[in-house]
């Protein structure tokens, strides 16, 4: 893609948003005992109200790290016909609207993370569910990659062209409703590889950053539906290997997670504790 001299600020103020995104989330690994970045990663059933706030903050901010670089030729196109300036009012509110989309997919994670915490089948210390939840997952995602709504959501992601020839709306209000609907496509295509965040730890930066890169990959390279297609293959064989470790024991079976160093200390001097 050829960037014009007036769509660099632009880019700039995307590719940082998302740099700052993906800034915040590996401080959140990094320093994953800091208290603040603690309340995203609540140990007890009984979560309290800054928990939710806390996770649901932290899912938002994950979502605009991975999906803020594959919208990037959809925003550019955007800012290009509405013949912006600088930045352009109406770019930043179809922008803003976009990321309303994932905010509401956001409450949704936040809602399953809770129940699934509940439920006994989330491990609160690396944010992955149990193997056979991972399988079911796994097969089902990898099965979603050939449905006639994923080929359909992917095709609106791919084309930033046909996208707008067939909806454009002049003004913030059109922008705003632009904006809604390329979330939507975007939300339709993707959405079940974002709950593989579940199974490869929603906290595991080389697990965002692997999915980041697919997603990317199938929205902008011309073999992005075969790519697409090979990744719904992948998917269906790793979920038959996790069931496969299931139920021959093997815990080999299930995908490694990150784990917080912290919660190992506490869980080994309660132990001593106990011991004594």
């Amino acid at each position: 893609m050829i960037i014009a001299k007036n769509q660099t600020p632009v880019l700039a103020f995307v590719v940082l948003l998302a740099l700052l995104c993906w800034s915040i989330l590996v401080w959140l690994v990094v320093d994953m005992c800091d208290p603040i970045a603690m309340m995203t990663m609540p140990m007890s059933p009984s979560w309290l109200s800054i928990n939710f706030v806390a996770v649901f903050l932290m899912w938002t901010i994950m979502m605009g790290a991975m999906m803020l670089p594959s919208a990037i030729p959809m925003i550019l196109l955007h800012h290009k016909m509405s013949g912006g300036g600088f930045l352009g009012i109406n770019t930043a509110v179809f922008l803003g609207a976009y990321l309303v989309i994932w905010g509401l997919f956001s409450i949704v994670a936040v809602a399953i993370q809770f129940f699934a915490h509940n439920l006994n089948v989330l491990k609160p210390e690396s944010l992955t569910v149990s193997a056979l939840i991972s399988g079911i997952v796994l097969i089902s995602a990898g099965g979603f990659q050939f449905t006639k709504l994923k080929d359909t959501c992917l095709r609106a992601c791919q084309s930033p062209a046909g996208f707008f020839m067939s909806r454009w709306k002049g003004g913030a209000k059109g922008s705003f409703e632009m904006g809604l609907y390329h979330g939507l496509f975007c939300l339709g295509c993707c959405w079940a590889l974002m709950l593989l965040l579940f199974v490869g730890g929603v906290m595991n930066l080389s697990w965002v950053l692997l999915l980041t890169v697919g997603v990317l990959a199938e929205k902008t390279i011309p073999a992005g539906k075969a790519l697409s297609n090979m990744i719904g293959v992948l998917l269906i064989g790793f979920g038959c290997y996790t069931f496969y470790g299931l139920f021959t024991k093997d815990i080999k079976g299930s995908m490694p997670s990150m784990t917080m160093n912290c919660m190992k200390m506490d869980g080994m001097k309660m132990e001593r504790m106990n011991s004594e």
